[in-house]
């Protein structure tokens, strides 16, 4: 039947081409239409496949060349050509060899004056052209002066024809030497002319098409730089900028602002940033490397031409759309295990970073079951440097330390309970007495009470800049020496005033401490200040923010007004007012402009320009060592006016887009709100965009490529306060120094008859810093040699986080880890008591200091350098990957290996794994893959996590094997070490867009939250596995009934109180009611009300698992009424819950009137 139908089709062609009769032809021509119009692009395919083009395309040759050409065959052959055309990529060639190509212009030059055969002659050279060879020749016989002869001013008739000649031309000058020629003939003054004309008189839209035309034909011009020269002689800037500015919201105007916006983006004279060296302001020496002049931006001459978007080669993360040709597709390096990358004596160094495997525990026979000696043990290995403490300073550590206890006196349901009830955790390592929370009623206070409702002095009279140095107080030096008995320093006396009267406990946080650890930490440039946020505390807010609703049309707005700074620069201002590059001081405290500061501990602000009154441009800095790698900020700012906008543009981001396109906010932190009891960094700023600038990388500075392009960042802000001090972030920051804190108070909150914590110095860093590693585990019971071998037999967890510096959502998950691991929950208790965790908490403390995006000192990215690491150069990857050859040769390689990041261009929270199967399938490579064997149970872990965390999807996970990633913590440790579970765990910049935070932006809690729930998945993972102990599995089930027993308990309570809450509101009943459900068992409660006694029956723990504890009374008739529970979002410290269930309760009277 096939072979019938080709043979059929083929005679059809062929008859076609040698018939000259013209009913035949037409005949012929309907069949071929007909059997065309209907259908998919098959069809279409199949008759190119059979030489349909070259058929149509010498019949139309054939026929041209007539003494007479006939039209009438002539018309329906170009119509069948243009429907072909456009699916046969070869049409502008097969034309120029048959010699359609130049019949075509000649019929096109024939019927100027006859409309309706010269459209038909464009709808052909409009698919000839589309082979920019082919649009070349068309240019050379003359295509353009033709259409130009077309395309006249405004008119009413013959529309159609003008809008498919601008069709054409726009088609042609994609050529570069068409756009050359058009430039020399100055067809760009004329198009620009007829632009303004259509513009002026279509004032009822009716030929948006024509207009775009004649803009696709500029944009396509301006494509070359004589293009765009001429473009800006002609003030084409102006002309496209003024007929279009107010059509911006005119939805009919669309296809049109669309390619204005693109001219004038693409014409923008193209400069360097406003920097003196494309390189970082601070430079550090690294060893053996030889400093070399820093790369200067010059003037555009050296700026290549615009081209396509560059591709984010060094992507932030790991981005799950892996390119094919990105994979590994050599199964012998997926499946070698390579060698020592050091002599194997060196490992013998890192027994001392597992003294679990070898200290005898000689106290816990002096004193077994007692309490265990507070002083510094060499397991306890305690390192607080508070020995000189004032009394003030001890009397806050002392609450402090309350605070650490009271999350242990808890009343809330444990982990476990939260995760089977749908419900978040609050904060996980600091469950504090519900009269004491920190977090209850934030939003609701007013201004001069704290959360407690408790009046606050009146910060406004003690802060008058003229009474305090506002920067001494609000970005305080570190040689502020707190603990001094004898201070001198007003702004000293002013801090520890506002230490006593304003401090809100905030858990797991000391100020003074801070203090000190902050003097101890080595920066490139000597940080002399610190951060009021960083030494205040955080406490996240009571509500999860949602994202942003993006403003329509904003982004545009924001290119207008850089377009407008252009043309009409009469208002702008530009005023550096802050510069790291420049030695003296540029603010004026008495101006009227904002003022800036960031040489802080992670700071990043380089330079800021004061453009408009309440308008900002930013630069960031780059990283030490770079010249790239811009992302990450973190700046004061002071002396704003209250509710007004004020705009910031940070210039020279690299990204070439962002979650800030996608409902992300920065985060802000004001002095004055966190002085009125709410310390806390909240998402701000609305008018947010992210798009490509007109700013470039010279060549020179690029090293001889060209010049990479930079995005603009831009926010509005309106500030809370007059004349507060506010600091902006790109999020959530966390210092080095906050871990350091975080660490020793951990430390000391710790139960030591129970924990065994200790800190070590994995080694120092590039900068002088120690990099911390931390051992989480149970106590042995006691030294007996049964318990010791317990003890040093459990398996391994490694995790790791902050490679990238700029990645602080990776520190806040990590905090989660390290809070929940240490609590008193009895999962945490189970993990530690059947696993040794090793955790280094930050992975790059120099990159974070300096407030760097993504690499370290040497202005590498570590986490492209654990292949073959440098002890000089690298040194805390090369000893963490000693420290996992340690383990490994000692035949304890970890069970999990995760390294925790975030995500700038993904949402939700995900896992990155390891598959040779997965990858080679992905990359349709088939060779050798019968004979792999691989153990499939590197999935269970991130589905496990799909089904406990909120923030987690499997949707995003990947276990791809890449090229470009072979030098990464995960991949090294999965091939090197053999961990089958080797991950890196991402965590958003933004939020979800799935599961119950779906349309939230993560906040601080959601963070620690998932790093909590990550310790769960590894419990919850070892139950599952083949080797899972009779004991821990025994452990577990009495757990889990404890906490079945437990929340039955809790939630009845909670139920029973509700309910007569609102029956309360009906005060006239008599008699007893009775309240039964049928489906489960039946639990009396008395309850005194007008002398009634009730008996309540509550659901069982099976079904609440997916039941909240809103509901509402229905009354039916005098004889019954029906209690609804139906879900709700938003219940305090809840959940909402993935599959709501809505239960009826029924209601009965047994004898008594219903009012």
């Amino acid at each position: 039947m096939a072979e019938q139908e080709a043979s059929g089709l083929q005679v059809l062609l062929h008859t076609l081409q040698s018939s000259s009769d013209k009913k035949s032809i037409l005949t012929i021509l309907k069949v071929l239409g007909d059997l065309l119009s209907v259908g998919t692009d098959r069809r279409i395919h199949y008759m190119i496949s059979k030489g349909g083009s070259e058929a149509l395309l010498q019949t139309l040759v054939d026929t041209a060349r007539t003494a007479s050409p006939d039209y009438d065959i002539l018309l329906p052959l170009f119509r069948l050509l243009a429907k072909v055309g456009l699916r046969d990529k070869k049409i502008g060639r097969k034309a120029l060899e048959l010699e359609a190509l130049d019949v075509t212009l000649i019929l096109a030059r024939k019927n100027l004056s006859h409309g309706q055969n010269l459209l038909h002659c464009l709808w052909a050279l409009r698919v000839f052209a589309s082979s920019v060879s082919m649009g070349a020749m068309l240019g050379i016989n003359g295509a353009m002066e033709l259409l130009f002869k077309v395309i006249t001013p405004y008119t009413q008739k013959r529309t159609q024809t003008i809008r498919a000649a601008t069709e054409v031309l726009a088609v042609l000058l994609k050529s570069k030497s068409n756009g050359r020629r058009a430039v020399n003939r100055g067809y760009v003054t004329s198009l620009l002319w007829l632009h303004q004309d259509w513009h002026s008189r279509d004032t009822a839209n009716t030929y948006v098409q024509i207009r775009r035309g004649l803009l696709l034909c500029l944009k396509h011009i301006s494509a070359l730089r004589s293009g765009r020269e001429a473009f800006l002689a002609a003030q084409g800037m102006e002309i496209l900028f003024s007929t279009t500015q107010n059509c911006l919201d005119d939805k009919s105007m669309e296809p049109v602002i669309s390619v204005v916006l693109q001219i004038l983006r693409q014409c923008y004279p193209k400069s360097p940033l406003p920097l003196v060296t494309a390189s970082s302001a601070y430079a550090f020496p690294v060893p053996g490397h030889i400093a070399t002049e820093p790369p200067c931006d010059l003037p555009e001459e050296d700026l290549e031409d615009d081209g396509d978007d560059e591709v984010d080669k060094d992507s932030d993360t790991e981005d799950g759309k892996v390119e094919d040709d990105d994979l590994e597709t050599d199964v012998n390096k997926l499946t070698s295990k390579p060698g020592l990358d050091r002599p194997e004596e060196e490992l013998m160094q890192y027994e001392a970073m597992c003294l679990e495997l070898s200290y005898s525990f000689e106290e816990l026979e002096s004193k077994p079951g007692g309490d265990l000696n507070s002083e510094k043990t060499q397991y306890a290995n305690h390192h607080h440097i508070l020995t000189a403490a004032s009394s003030k300073q001890h009397c806050y550590n002392k609450d402090q330390s309350s605070c650490g206890q009271e999350r242990e006196d808890s009343v809330r349901s444990s982990l476990l309970c939260m995760v089977k009830t749908q419900r978040s955790t609050v904060h996980l390592g600091s469950k504090r007495k519900p009269g004491v929370n920190p977090y209850q009623n934030v939003q609701s206070n007013s201004l001069g009470r704290d959360s407690s409702g408790s009046e606050i002095p009146d910060i406004q009279a003690s802060l008058k800049a003229d009474a305090w140095d506002i920067d001494a107080i609000f970005c305080p030096r570190m040689s502020a020496s707190f603990s001094n008995s004898t201070r001198t320093g007003e702004a000293v006396e002013v801090i520890d005033k506002l230490l006593q009267t304003h401090l809100k406990c905030v858990p797991f946080h000391d100020p003074y401490l801070y203090m000190a650890k902050a003097r101890r930490t080595s920066s490139v440039v000597d940080f002399k200040m610190v951060a009021f946020p960083d030494v205040w505390g955080h406490c996240p807010p009571s509500t999860t923010q949602p994202m942003l609703e993006r403003k329509c049309g904003v982004q545009r707005i924001r290119i207008f007004e850089d377009i407008r700074r252009l043309i009409q620069p009469s208002d702008v201002i530009n005023k550096v007012v802050f510069s790291l590059d420049e030695p003296w001081p540029l603010q004026d405290n008495a101006s009227n402009c904002l003022q800036f500061f960031s040489k802080f501990e992670s700071g990043n602000l380089r330079k800021a320009i004061q453009v408009r009154e309440f308008e900002y441009d930013l630069l960031v800095n780059v990283d030490v060592n770079s010249t790239q790698h811009q992302q990450w900020f973190y700046f004061k700012v002071s002396g704003m006016q209250a509710a007004v906008p004020y705009h910031f543009n940070i210039i020279n981001c690299e990204k070439p887009n962002s979650q800030f396109n996608y409902g992300m906010q920065p985060t802000l932190y004001s002095v004055k709100e966190a002085l009125l009891g709410r310390p806390t960094w909240i998402r701000t700023g609305y008018e947010i965009c992210y798009y490509k600038n007109h700013y470039r990388q010279s060549t020179t500075a690029a090293g001889g490529a060209s010049g990479k392009c930079y995005y603009t960042l831009t926010f509005a802000v309106t500030f809370p306060h007059n004349e507060d001090v506010c600091y902006l972030a790109y999020h959530y920051p966390y210092t080095y120094t906050a871990l350091m804190t975080h660490l020793d108070i951990l430390e000391k909150s710790v139960n030591l008859k129970e924990v065994y914590f200790r800190q070590d110095v994995l080694c120092q860093t590039l900068g002088g810093n120690p990099c911390p590693l931390v051992t989480i585990t149970a106590m042995p019971e006691s030294n007996s040699d049964e318990h010791l071998e317990q003890f040093r037999h459990r398996p391994y967890q490694v995790i790791t986080a902050r490679v990238h510096p700029g990645e602080s959502n990776a520190s806040w998950v990590m905090k989660g880890t390290l809070e929940f691991l240490v609590s008193s929950d009895p999962v945490a208790r189970l993990l530690r008591e059947n696993f040794i965790f090793k955790i280094i908490p930050m992975l790059n403390p120099d990159g974070v200091i300096n407030g760097n995006h993504r690499c370290s000192l040497s202005g590498e990215d570590l986490n492209r350098q654990w292949l073959s690491p440098s002890a000089h150069l690298q040194p805390t990857i090369y000893h963490a990957k000693g420290l996992l050859y340690h383990l490994s040769s000692i035949g304890r390689s970890p069970v999990v290996f995760c390294d925790f990041h975030g995500h700038s261009q993904k949402k939700n929270v995900f896992l990155y794994g390891c598959s040779i199967k997965e990858t080679l399938w992905q990359a349709a490579c088939t060779v050798g893959t019968s004979t792999i064997l691989e153990d499939v149970n590197y999935r269970t872990l991130p589905k496990i996590l799909d089904k406990l965390a909120p923030a987690f999807t499997m949707s995003s996970c990947s276990f791809l094997v890449e090229k470009s990633r072979a030098s990464t913590a995960r991949v090294v440790v999965w091939r090197e070490m053999g961990v089958s579970r080797s991950y890196t765990m991402e965590s958003s910049y933004c939020g979800c867009n799935q599961g119950p935070y779906q349309g939230l932006q993560f906040g601080t809690r959601e963070l620690e939250e998932m790093g909590a729930m990550f310790c769960l998945g590894l419990l919850i993972l070892e139950l599952k596995s083949a080797s899972c102990s009779h004991q821990l599995l025994a452990r577990a089930a009495t757990l889990l009934s404890a906490e079945e027993e437990a929340l039955d308990q809790h939630l009845q309570r909670k139920y029973i109180k509700r309910v007569i809450k609102v029956l309360k509101m009906r005060t006239s009943w008599k008699g007893t009611l009775f309240f039964s459900c049928p489906w489960t068992s039946e639990i009396q409660v008395l309850q005194a009300l007008n002398s009634e006694t009730y008996t309540l029956s509550l659901p069982g723990l099976s079904s609440l698992w997916s039941w909240t504890e809103n509901y509402t009374i229905s009354f039916f008739s005098s004889q019954a009424f029906g209690l609804f529970l139906s879900p709700v979002t938003g219940f305090p410290g809840s959940l909402p819950c993935r599959q709501p269930v809505m239960r009826h309760l029924s209601l009965q009277n047994h004898g008594s009137q219903f009012p």
